[in-house]
C-alpha cells in the first residue's frame, strides 16, 4: 500500500539506503515458495526498521509475527552485541524457513523463535523490552498491546504496523469487518493511553511509533 504518488514514491525508495544481499535473498524465495508473499515488510519499510532500531540500540527486542523473517533481521541490525530478540509465530512450517535465514545472518544465535499464540506466549517471557514490533492478527491488536506494556522498559519503543490498514480506517466501517474494527480501537488506544506518546508515520500501511515514558 502506497499513499505517496508513484513518482514522489520512487524518488523517496531511490534516495534511501539500499537493501542489503541477504534481505535479497529472502525476499526472492519467499515470493517463490510462500503464500501471501505480500505480507513482507519490504524494503523500503525494512530500511525504516533498521533505522529506527539503530537509533535505539537495543538490548532486548520482542516481535509479533515472524512471517519468514524479513522485519526481524531489519530490527536485528540495531542490536546490541549482547542482545537478543524473540520473535513470535503460529506458523510451524516457516520455522525452518526463517532459521535458515537468522543463520546466514550475523544474528542467528541471537534471535529465539516461539512457536504458537503471542496471547498464551507473551505471559510467560522472564524479560523485559527495550523495542517491540507488531505484526501479527490485527483482532489482537489491543489484547497484544495490554500484554506488552508492563513488559516494556521506560524509554522502550513499540512499533506497529498496518495502522491504516489499506486506508479503511477513513472510510465507512462495514460492521462484519473486525480487522478494521481493531485497528481503530488499537489506535485510538494508542493516543488516548497516558503511559506513551505517539506518532504515526503514513510510511507504507502505516506505522505508528510509541514510546513508554
Amino acid at each position: 500500500m502506497h499513499f505517496l504518488p508513484e513518482k514522489l514514491d520512487e524518488y523517496v525508495v531511490s534516495h534511501s539506503e539500499e537493501e542489503p544481499e541477504l534481505l535479497q535473498q529472502l525476499t526472492r524465495e519467499t515470493y517463490q515458495k510462500i503464500l501471501q508473499p505480500i505480507m513482507l515488510s519490504g524494503p523500503y519499510q525494512g530500511r525504516v526498521l533498521s533505522m529506527i532500531s539503530k537509533l535505539i540500540r537495543p538490548k532486548t527486542i520482542l516481535e509479533l509475527g515472524t512471517f519468514t523473517g524479513y522485519a526481524t533481521l531489519c530490527l536485528a541490525e540495531g542490536l546490541l552485541s549482547d542482545g537478543t530478540i524473540d520473535t513470535i509465530d503460529v506458523n510451524e512450517e516457516l520455522i525452518d524457513f526463517q532459521r535458515k535465514y537468522f543463520d546466514r545472518s550475523n544474528y542467528g544465535s541471537q534471535i529465539t523463535q516461539h512457536l504458537g499464540s503471542a496471547l498464551d506466549i507473551i505471559p510467560e517471557l522472564n524479560t523485559t523490552y527495550d523495542l517491540v514490533f507488531i505484526d501479527a492478527d490485527k483482532p489482537n491488536y489491543v489484547n497484544y498491546f495490554h500484554l506488552i506494556i508492563d513488559k516494556l522498559n521506560p524509554g522502550g519503543i513499540i512499533i506497529s504496523d498496518n495502522v491504516l490498514w489499506h486506508g479503511k480506517v477513513v472510510e465507512p466501517l462495514n460492521d462484519k469487518d473486525k480487522s478494521t474494527k481493531a485497528v481503530l480501537e488499537f489506535n485510538t488506544l494508542l493516543k488516548q493511553d497516558n503511559r506513551i506518546e505517539t506518532v504515526l508515520l503514513p510510511i507504507r500501511d502505516g506505522l505508528t511509533i510509541s514510546r513508554k515514558k
